[in-house]
């Protein structure tokens, strides 16, 4: 593959290498785009949302909003209008108000951040597996160097120089895939939690809203 006689072996590490490399920059890249159009989206329809007169005029412009942001707000607004119409009496909105609304706020947002977290763990696994892939490759080429020069019964520098330049080329492809998984895990996991905090708050501001209102859209 390199210019040298490789093992089957070694030859399929490296593929399996450039593999990984390819899925960590794909989710690289999906993932900040995502990331740009989720703060595009939570921007405008937090200017919208709370520039509204009223809470009618939020929950319509919640209904044509996109983003986790606006979704809390709208599972929220599902809550309410469930309760004004006698939905109160179910199971799923038994209770006090204020616990309901809360409970479902909390579950859209712990549903907004799985959402979010989607991809991360394939970065963490490839960041920390990666090297161990490479090193593999690389023992399994020096024991093949050694045999061919078991074989061969010479240990010059032409014998031994291509066979293992080869099977450390295995370790060094294995770091060079590593490395941006692990920086973009780091910053990705980082990101979520401000996403996650951003999302928090949002909803406790919802429900100090609706427990101002009395819990009453129009």
């Amino acid at each position: 593959m390199f210019g040298y006689s490789s093992s089957t072996i070694v030859s399929a590490t490296l593929w399996l290498l450039i593999i990984f490399s390819v899925v960590t920059w794909t989710l690289i890249l999906a993932k900040s785009w995502l990331q740009w159009q989720l703060s595009r989206h939570n921007k405008a329809f937090t200017h919208a949302c709370w520039n509204a007169r009223n809470l009618m005029d939020a929950e319509a412009a919640t209904r044509q909003a996109q983003g986790p942001l606006a979704r809390i707000c709208g599972s929220g607004f599902d809550v309410l209008r469930e309760i004004q119409q006698g939905g109160e009496h179910s199971l799923q909105n038994s209770g006090d108000k204020q616990t309901v609304l809360e409970r479902r706020l909390r579950a859209q947002v712990e549903k907004e951040q799985h959402s979010l977290e989607s991809g991360l763990m394939i970065l963490a696994s490839i960041g920390s597996t990666a090297p161990f892939v490479g090193l593999f490759g690389t023992v399994w080429g020096i024991m093949n160097a050694l045999q061919d020069i078991s074989v061969s019964g010479s240990a010059g520098l032409d014998v031994v120089a291509g066979p293992v330049g080869e099977a450390l080329i295995a370790t060094a492809v294995g770091i060079a895939t590593a490395i941006p998984a692990v920086l973009a895990y780091n910053y990705g996991l980082r990101r979520v939690r401000l996403y996650v905090a951003e999302l928090e708050a949002f909803a406790n501001d919802f429900l100090h809203l609706a427990l101002k209102c009395g819990f009453n859209v129009s």
